[in-house]
């Protein structure tokens, strides 16, 4: 009967640090791995810094388009640029002249 009660007063002395451990573990692995863990922390940074530079990219293409238009407005008409829109929409050449195709730049 003795070795039951010896077993008995052990297991009372080591659950209490294993439970602690346990519970120190969950946490551990939650704050490395959870919804709001290190690891996501991590990944929504990365998501961020291509997103600034998607929004660089797409700042720097808006400002060429708007300096693009702002020489085809009509209180300060640019006439290469209104020549160059025009043989572009109409498909014109001049009998000299030489057409380069240029592909689209890739996104």
């Amino acid at each position: 009967m003795s070795i039951v009660f010896e077993i008995r007063r052990r297991a009372r002395l080591v659950i209490g640090p294993i439970l602690g451990i346990g519970l120190v573990a969950y946490f551990a692995y939650h704050l490395i791995q959870g919804d709001r863990g290190l690891l996501a922390w991590m990944r929504l940074n990365q998501q961020v810094r291509e997103a600034k530079a998607t929004l660089a990219a797409v700042g720097a293409e808006r400002s060429t388009l708007e300096r693009r238009v702002d020489l085809l407005r009509p209180d300060h008409l640019d006439r290469d640029m209104l020549d160059e829109r025009a043989r572009s929409q109409l498909n014109l050449i001049g009998p000299r002249e030489i057409v380069i195709f240029n592909p689209p730049a890739a996104r």
